[in-house]
């Protein structure tokens, strides 16, 4: 029977996270960029004054009430959004796809911005309010854009956001952590999930303004401190980066496979890895971000929205980046044969950095990373499972409270299995999510198009 499981999860994987899946997704990317005048290029500089550039602006952030500030918003999207996938996700696809692989990464976070904009615009546009609380994501703009007819597609779109936060919003990360805690500090994986589940009870009893004001000071520290340690990586071999910069330009288009193979495999393969991890890292398109954005106490939607273009630009052209740079740079030999050396994606990561790092320096760097990525990324997916069961049963509370009973106790579930097929089967759902989602992206472009217009028409 487990068997039988395994193999109907492969297929549908396969499919999910396959060539055809992939390019509706980049392909969407492309098809909002056009449609809204390519706002990732054109209003780049604008962006980033106005998100990055206005973290100390007061006025901006200031108490939202029983709302996120839109710094809240963005860092608890983040959390979900920065994982373990930065890490592992980026250095497998390196070893399988080649250099290459971190170009159609590039590719697909460019076109990803504006799918991750418009996912955003039409979160906030369509979000309801319920007892001051702001409550919205892909099942209210599918349910309320697109009309009554079409909301069986967002149950569907809740349903598999509700059951994948147990998998990869909290098993996967919560195995993650338990083999963090057991390298740093030598903690049994047992001890590990019982101190897990009590973190993440007293985060979750406190609802989503604690969620926002934890993960408000959790992520800034967790990108900073391994964007600072990928940073110090790549000055101490600084003079390789030229030639890696161009061994990932000429890969991306080079005939010739990673450990040799047929005309044309090296492309094909680097490009579905690259926009594979790409798409998995940002998670532009699969619809999990907007619902923490919705939750914000910004009115405009288009002002929120562009947190979105700064969100993957960050995830994706900076942490993916370096997490790359530093497997290139290493010098370390790739390939799929090469990547069975290593007990994980994970340790492949590890070798890498350590090295270029002194001593075992580079194997503490990305535990600790991996720590508070995999946590960040339970908080957010904690409340982006709350929300998709408040869509399916009308804000039940009974349903609410056992949901979060039952998450705070797989963080022990997950720290002490390997949960391997829970977590296959949860990629799945992940990747399904994006079906729902982009088929509302797609028929409600028109509106994202009249949101940014309205926006963007008197600024400079």
């Amino acid at each position: 029977m487990l068997e039988m499981i395994t193999n109907i999860n492969g297929t549908i994987n396969s499919f999910v996270w396959g060539p055809v899946m992939l390019a509706l997704l980049v392909g969407t990317g492309v098809y909002l960029t056009v449609r809204t005048g390519c706002i990732q290029v054109k209003w780049f500089g604008y962006i980033m004054k106005n998100t990055v550039g206005s973290l100390f602006n007061k006025e901006k952030n200031k108490e939202a009430g029983k709302n996120l500030t839109p710094f809240q918003a963005v860092t608890t999207a983040l959390a979900g959004t920065v994982g373990t996938g930065n890490i592992a996700g980026v250095t497998g696809a390196i070893f399988v796809g080649g250099p290459g692989a971190v170009f159609w990464m590039w590719v697909s976070a460019f076109f990803g911005m504006c799918t991750k904009y418009a996912e955003i615009a039409l979160a906030m546009k369509y979000r309801i309010t319920e007892n001051g609380v702001h409550k919205g994501g892909p099942m209210y703009y599918i349910e309320k854009g697109l009309g009554k007819n079409w909301k069986p597609l967002a149950v569907i779109f809740a349903l598999l956001g509700a059951l994948a936060s147990f998998g990869i919003g909290n098993i996967a990360q919560s195995s993650e952590i338990a083999g963090a805690m057991n390298g740093l500090f030598g903690l049994s994986p047992l001890v590990t999930g019982i101190i897990l589940a009590i973190i993440i009870a007293l985060v979750l009893i406190g609802g989503v303004k604690r969620i926002g004001k934890v993960t408000s000071l959790i992520v800034p520290f967790m990108a900073m401190f391994y964007i600072a340690a990928g940073i110090i990586v790549i000055i101490m071999r600084i003079n390789l980066v030229p030639a890696a910069l161009i061994n990932i330009v000429t890969s991306a288009f080079s005939f010739e496979a990673v450990g040799g193979g047929i005309f044309g495999y090296a492309i094909m393969t680097a490009m579905k890895q690259g926009f594979a991890r790409g798409v998995f890292s940002n998670e532009a398109g699969l619809g999990s971000a907007p619902i923490a954005h919705a939750a914000s106490s910004t009115e405009d939607p288009a002002e929120q929205a562009i947190w979105g273009v700064f969100e993957v630009f960050i995830d994706t052209i900076v942490i993916c980046t370096i997490t790359a740079m530093a497997v290139l740079l290493s010098g370390i030999e790739l390939g799929p044969d090469a990547l069975t050396a290593y007990a994980s994606k994970g340790a492949a990561a590890v070798y890498a950095f350590n090295s270029i790092l002194p001593g075992t320096l580079g194997g503490i760097v990305i535990q600790v990373s991996l720590l508070f990525f995999a946590l960040s990324t339970i908080l957010s997916w904690s409340y982006y499972g709350e929300r998709c069961f408040g869509y399916l049963t009308n804000n039940n509370k009974v349903v609410i409270g056992a949901y979060k009973v039952i998450f705070i106790l797989f963080c022990i579930v997950g720290a002490t299995g390997s949960g391997t097929l829970m977590w296959d089967i949860a990629d799945t759902l992940n990747g399904m999510m994006a079906i729902p989602n982009l088929i509302a992206l797609l028929l409600l472009s028109g509106v994202v198009v009249d949101i940014t217009k309205d926006y963007f028409k008197d600024k400079k």
